[in-house]
């Protein structure tokens, strides 16, 4: 009897020691799968924000830095919904009803869509002082006029881009920073 006792006792010992090693691989395997979610959520949420970018407002002491990094970025393909900018960031008026002398915007031939811009004086952007027509892929808009004469000074303005689908719809938007200087 004793016999029998002793491998009953033994089997039962071999099944406890199997069900706490089962046990201690699956709280192991558990604890793994964890760690492999946490990490890779992590490294997703850095993806996001890397590839999520933000608008740059562009002044003068950036506008060729950023011109540059632009105009790498489209020499290849330009996304739907982005556009290469290409204009200048000081326009000139004789007087402020008359039309600019150097005011140029160009809609480049390897942009996507046709553009249109609103300019605003930079401490109120309620009331644009200029609207400009739809600009279409490889034009350029120049001879301009502004809507709203300004008097005689140096004006910081913002103008907004309007990248637009074939309904003139608006797609997505771009701050420009630049400077208008009315002489008389």
């Amino acid at each position: 009897m004793s016999d029998k006792t002793n491998e009953q006792n033994q089997k039962r010992g071999r099944r406890e020691s199997l069900v706490i090693v089962t046990g201690i691989l699956i709280i192991i395997a558990l604890l793994c799968t964890i760690v492999f979610l946490v990490a890779n959520k992590k490294d997703n949420n850095t993806d996001v924000e890397e590839t999520t970018r933000r608008n740059i407002v562009v002044n003068e002491s950036n506008a060729e830095s950023v011109a540059e990094q632009m105009a790498e970025e489209a020499r290849e393909f330009v996304e739907p919904g982005y556009f290469t900018v290409n204009m200048n960031t000081s326009w000139h008026f004789s007087k402020g009803d008359a039309i600019s002398d150097n005011a140029r915007v160009d809609n480049l031939e390897e942009n996507t869509n046709d553009v249109y811009f609103d300019v605003f004086l930079s401490e109120n952007e309620d009331e644009a002082i200029y609207q400009s027509p739809v600009i279409p892929r490889g034009s350029f808009l120049e001879q301009i006029a502004l809507d709203k004469p300004l008097d005689k000074g140096s004006y910081d303005c913002v103008m907004v881009y309007h990248l637009i689908d074939e309904e003139q719809e608006t797609i997505s938007t771009l701050r420009v920073a630049f400077t208008i200087t009315v002489d008389a």
